[in-house]
């Protein structure tokens, strides 16, 4: 991980990788480089840190050519400095790599490189690589011997291979990390993700695993890893830079944050139709959904936050659509055992549709039966197209690492599903189906009314930004809200300890640490467990804790309780978790702000997680 650019064409290289990666920072790194083949010698530039303390020293002293790779570091094996930052050479220094992913049987190769003469300069896996194939290279031609050190390593892996006695071609690869081939006027490219092409095409192919790329400026060849020529169309895309521009905010998750009606409804778009009381699909996701038997049973896998749209996924699947459900870490799910078969359907929450755990998560299903449905943002990723039936949640691209609009586009996407299934299974009256699809189609204006309460949100997070723990409440379908609310502050804030509780589990042990102005976030909105909350923040009043209420509008009862109170329209309960996210996001957004955080690129977190 994280970031990889290749270029090779026309125009000048390195200013064109740097461009490229700069798009990419969004994916989270901590070292960069970039490395350069002119006149038969590749020249390679490194910094640790971030992509600017790069470019400064490009500046300092350039590099030239029209050919070339660069990579944005997140460290898996070996600190993050100059030395494990990539690219890394062969003894040679005529072949050059980056790479993304883990191989895991790299201390093996290792042993027998340097039994062999190798000398490694790294700490990291990635070297292995290059080394590899420099030793196959001796007795056989460059694209066998990287055909052949791919079916030798054991892992993930996305790499791009810059030989200097390649002048017009880059090699590349890809297995369980995501890549991408962009093909623009004259020059070509590979990319772990669109953004970075965007400006210089539209035109891309996704990689499929065990393909690997001969790339030239006038384009792929793409093959098996036993070079057997493959032919596809390439995938235009729809969205462009502006999408992935700041448009005068302060940050990118703020941005994120006031997308979100949009995001929504253009998730409910020609899907929720209030006129006539519909909820559709296209056909193939409506065949698949009418297709289940009823003794179905679903498994949702997710990881970070979709674990969390996930979790309000199973209360809401099971009270309106009376169907058993099982929520999993997709990084526990391969490994405890799931009896799965041809009556499961596993259900797959993805923002980039590249989270390594969720794609082995749903290999695993398919080869014990299962059928597989996703919900996912993007259109031609990995999980897409190993599903029987996607759901895409139409949120547009997400730049900051800490997820906002994909999480309610993810919930609003499982609330359309569970709505159809629960109408499909006639689990509502007439008059309470009209309600809730009225309710359904006003919530991007009811998100709109919650984030005009930015300013008293603000002033909430000045009050509490210098504390450095906090708890987070909810119970039922906010429980999961609290979990969220406490992943935004830790995951943008890393000064600030957070965790998330069912409200009920307090007594049974997390409210020993109470104490006199100790912070509690508690959703509180109208809801059957309404009075409950109210028990449970007298609790922690009673230990002399601040209360910090997120309750609905309207709700005079609940004053006397809050030392900070923040109101948010009320909704139905099904709902809520969307409103509640409004100011759980920019709580932790006008905290991290307040402490000099890096709010969009946070340490040591990376927004598309493709290893294990």
């Amino acid at each position: 991980m994280c970031g990889i650019v290749g270029y090779v064409g026309k125009n000048h290289g390195v200013d064109t990788i740097l461009e490229a990666l700069s798009r990419l920072e969004y994916r989270g790194y901590d070292s960069a480089g970039v490395a350069v083949l002119h006149d038969g010698q590749i020249q390679v530039r490194k910094k640790a840190g971030k992509l600017q303390g790069l470019v400064d020293h490009v500046h300092k002293h350039p590099l030239i050519g029209t050919i070339g790779i660069g990579h944005t570091r997140w460290a898996t094996h070996g600190l993050p400095n100059e030395t494990n930052a990539h690219p890394h050479s062969d003894s040679t220094g005529k072949l050059t790599i980056v790479h993304n992913g883990i191989i895991e049987n790299y201390a093996e190769l290792k042993e027998k490189l340097i039994s062999k003469g190798h000398e490694f300069k790294s700490q990291t896996d990635t070297e292995v690589i290059v080394h590899l194939i420099e030793e196959h290279a001796k007795r056989m031609p460059l694209e066998q011997a990287f055909r052949l050190t791919l079916k030798e390593i054991r892992g993930s892996y996305a790499v791009c291979l810059l030989s200097a006695d390649e002048p017009d071609r880059i090699f590349g690869a890809r297995n369980g990390s995501p890549l991408i081939v962009g093909i623009g006027k004259g020059e070509s490219f590979f990319a772990s993700d669109v953004p970075a092409v965007l400006g210089r095409t539209r035109r891309v192919w996704y990689l499929n695993d065990g393909e690997v790329v001969e790339l030239r400026a006038s384009g792929p060849k793409i093959t098996t890893l036993d070079g057997k020529l493959l032919k596809r169309q390439p995938t235009t895309i729809k969205w462009d830079l502006t999408a992935a521009r700041k448009e005068g905010y302060a940050h990118f998750m703020l941005k994120e944050i006031h997308e979100q009606p949009t995001a929504i409804e253009q998730t409910l778009f020609n899907r929720l139709k209030p006129e006539t009381g519909q909820i559709t699909f296209n056909r193939s996701t409506r065949a698949f959904l009418d297709a289940l038997k009823p003794q179905e049973k679903i498994i949702i896998i997710a990881c970070g936050t979709a674990y969390h749209a996930g979790l309000v996924g199973e209360y809401m699947l099971e009270e309106f659509a009376n169907i058993p459900v099982d929520v999993d870490l997709a990084s526990e799910f391969r490994y405890r055992g799931a009896m799965l078969d041809k009556n499961t359907t596993v259900i797959a929450i993805t923002q980039s549709g590249e989270t390594a755990d969720t794609l082995a998560g749903i290999r695993l299903a398919k080869k014990q039966g299962a059928k597989i449905f996703s919900i996912c943002n993007v259109m031609g990723s990995s999980i897409a197209r190993e599903s029987d039936a996607v759901l895409y949640t139409h949120a547009g691209p997400e730049i900051a690492v800490a997820s906002t609009k994909a999480y309610t586009s993810q919930v609003t996407a499982l609330t359309l599903l569970t709505l159809y299934l629960a109408k499909k299974r006639k689990r509502f009256a007439p008059a309470r189906w009209k309600q809730l699809v009225r309710d359904f189609a006003a919530l991007p204006n009811v998100i709109k009314k919650a984030l005009e309460k930015a300013p008293d949100v603000k002033s909430v997070a000045a009050k509490y930004a210098g504390c450095r723990n906090f708890y987070y409440l909810g119970r039922r379908y906010n429980f999961p809200s609290a979990l969220e609310g406490a992943l935004k502050l830790k995951e943008i804030c890393p000064l600030i300890h957070a965790e998330g509780y069912a409200a009920g589990e307090m007594k049974h042990g997390p409210i020993s640490l109470i104490r006199m102005g100790w912070p509690v976030v508690f959703i509180a909105t109208k809801s059957p467990v309404y009075e409950k909350v109210i028990s449970n923040i007298e609790e922690v009043r009673a230990r002399r804790g601040d209360c910090i209420v997120i309750a609905s509008e309207g709700d005079s009862h609940i004053k006397r309780y809050a030392d900070s109170l923040i109101t948010v329209p009320e909704t139905e309960e099904i709902f809520s978790p969307i409103v509640s996210a409004i100011p759980l996001q920019l709580f932790a957004y006008y905290v991290a702000v307040a402490n000099k955080c890096d709010v969009d690129q946070p340490p040591n977190l990376a927004k598309s997680v493709t290893v294990e």
